[in-house]
């Protein structure tokens, strides 16, 4: 990262940051214009790639800037507190869905993220996901009673089944043309819940509540 961007105010920063999400959230990668962030930053496209090479290392700046809130967002001292695993599920999608909504470029910068494959930026972006759900994994669940589920059911999997039907529940919306409604996905994601702790959790745990 170049140096020189840190030596900006912080103010200055974060009108950088916030003009590169919402150009970034309204138009594909290769469509998203440095000059157009640069403009609603208030400063010049020259300076912009005096702070940042080009525009492959300022998207990924800014989704790394975003992970990173959205993590703080997540993991609060509760959730650390949480031993179940479908109730650890549950609360961060409730902290997520929170999250977004504080600020829909986020939600749609993260959209358009989740789709990028034949991008420049696709590949970097791709590697610090798988990166970073490993990651995440070991923080959310590193506390969960794994006794309550069945014999040769694994955590890991089940988690990865929850989140493949939550990524095609965003496809279904994006090729469908519906606008993503973030409170019936965490409807849905809910009732998913039910359903998998059916199949994953030994009977005498299935019928506790969140």
């Amino acid at each position: 990262m170049n140096e020189k961007f840190y030596s900006l105010s912080l103010d200055m920063q974060q009108s950088i940051i916030n003009a590169g999400m919402q150009v970034f959230a309204e138009n594909d990668y290769k469509n998203a214009s440095a000059d157009l962030i640069a403009s609603k930053a208030g400063i010049s496209k020259g300076l912009l790639f005096y702070y940042f090479q080009n525009k492959k290392e300022l998207y990924l700046y800014i989704y790394h800037y975003l992970a990173e809130i959205m993590i703080d967002q997540i993991v609060d001292i509760q959730l650390k507190e949480l031993t179940d695993f479908f109730e650890v599920l549950r609360y961060a999608a409730r902290n997520k869905v929170k999250a977004l909504q504080k600020n829909p470029f986020i939600l749609d910068f993260a959209m358009r993220a989740f789709y990028l494959e034949k991008e420049s930026v696709a590949k970097q972006v791709n590697a610090f996901n798988n990166e970073q759900e490993n990651q995440l994994y070991n923080v959310y669940f590193g506390q969960i009673d794994e006794y309550k589920f069945k014999a040769g059911v694994d955590p890991y999997r089940v988690y990865k089944m929850i989140r493949w039907m939550a990524d095609g529940f965003v496809h279904d919306m994006r090729i469908s043309g519906k606008t993503l409604n973030l409170e019936v996905m965490e409807k849905a994601f809910n009732e998913w819940l039910v359903l998998m702790k059916k199949l994953a959790y030994k009977e005498e745990y299935q019928d506790e509540c969140y």
